[in-house]
């Protein structure tokens, strides 16, 4: 009997999917499924439960065929069900939903309850998975909703409560954060909003700077001047762009004197508008220190979102305001200096000015 428990033992040990037991791999969920003799149960190569001894393990291609040799379900890891990382996004994709077809807003405690967790892993699991928490993707949504409502209500009072806003205070508090301006204004497509800006010549090439009367809303560099006046008409394409007078030109040297010496800080206000994610990555990309850099995956994890690398990615390349926010100063893991929204070189260039202070 010990002779064939040894050599049991010995099978499972050589067979390479035990490693992933060890180690109890959740790349190797859904490749197979491993039963146990002594317990009569089926686990997933992840689950957390005791470690089974290699002579009582048997490996099973399926589920299917793990039933049918006579074990269930482990408790713990539920094999039977969709892996635990589908399952959670499947409960996001619902509270997400909840949120956006919901005529007053669920409260945390309410998502909790719909899914039977407590607020705290609701909180928790929403934010890893969306980048924000679910106070700040409803408050985008009711911005969307706004907006949308805006542009098809007569008027901005009907606009204000389609949108789900009880408060015409509240409303009208928010609108700049929501729209970049009042709510008659946003009706009438933005047009009375004016936007003033420059293109003048630096050491890296074009820099076109525009400001809105709240601060400066775009910092951008490039080799073409006019493409670069075409891309603000994109950004804006509701506002008035007027070329700026001679006070305005003091912006532009602000801005070039940036550019020379990166290790400043402009001494102008911002008008940084984007949606509430992109918004916290760029505050944490105004607290990298000139002459330091940091990874896309740190800048998820200080955002207690690990799995948002690559919406931290698409924010950098969102950013409309060069060096200002400093997205220059994001590289890869491995050191590489990945893309820039406005060159590889402009990138290396910016971090070799800062290093040299």
């Amino acid at each position: 009997m010990a002779t064939q428990q040894a050599a049991a033992g010995s099978t499972t040990e050589r067979d390479p999917r035990w490693p992933a037991i060890q180690r109890r791999e959740a790349a190797a969920d859904g490749q197979f499924v491993y039963s146990v003799k002594t317990t009569g149960v089926y686990c997933r190569p992840s689950c957390a439960a005791r470690a089974a001894r290699p002579e009582h393990v048997e490996f099973h291609a399926t589920v299917e065929a793990a039933q049918r040799a006579g074990f269930r379900a482990c408790k713990r890891c539920k094999p039977d069900q969709p892996p635990l990382a589908q399952r959670r996004s499947e409960m996001v994709v619902e509270w997400c939903r909840l949120i956006e077809h919901s005529e007053r807003t669920p409260t945390l405690a309410q998502l909790a309850a719909h899914a039977g967790l407590s607020v705290f892993h609701t909180q928790r699991l929403f934010k890893a998975a969306t980048g924000v928490t679910p106070k700040a993707y409803a408050a985008a949504q009711r911005a969307r909703r706004a907006q949308e409502q805006l542009r098809r209500s007569p008027s901005v009072g009907e606009a204000m409560h389609a949108a789900g806003f009880q408060s015409t205070g509240r409303f009208y508090e928010q609108s700049n954060e929501m729209l970049g301006m009042k709510p008659a204004r946003y009706r009438s497509g933005g047009a009375a909003e004016t936007i003033r800006f420059a293109i003048g010549e630096c050491s890296l090439g074009s820099i076109l700077v525009a400001a809105t009367e709240r601060g400066v809303c775009a910092i951008l560099l490039g080799d073409d001047p006019q493409a670069l006046a075409q891309d603000l008409e994109r950004r804006f394409p509701r506002a008035k762009l007027l070329g700026g007078d001679s006070e305005f030109e003091q912006r532009v040297a602000s801005a070039v004197g940036l550019v020379e010496n990166p290790r400043a800080k402009l001494a102008l206000p911002l008008d940084i508008r984007g949606t509430a994610f992109q918004r916290r990555v760029w505050e944490v990309l105004r607290t990298i220190p000139a002459g330091s850099t940091t990874t896309y995956t740190r800048i998820a994890e200080t955002l207690g979102s690990p799995r948002s690398v690559r919406a931290v990615a698409q924010a950098c390349a969102a950013n409309a305001i060069a060096v200002a926010i400093p997205c220059h100063r994001v590289v890869r893991r491995d050191g590489d200096l990945a893309g820039y929204r406005w060159g590889v070189e402009r990138k290396r260039e910016l971090l070799e000015r800062e290093a040299r202070g």
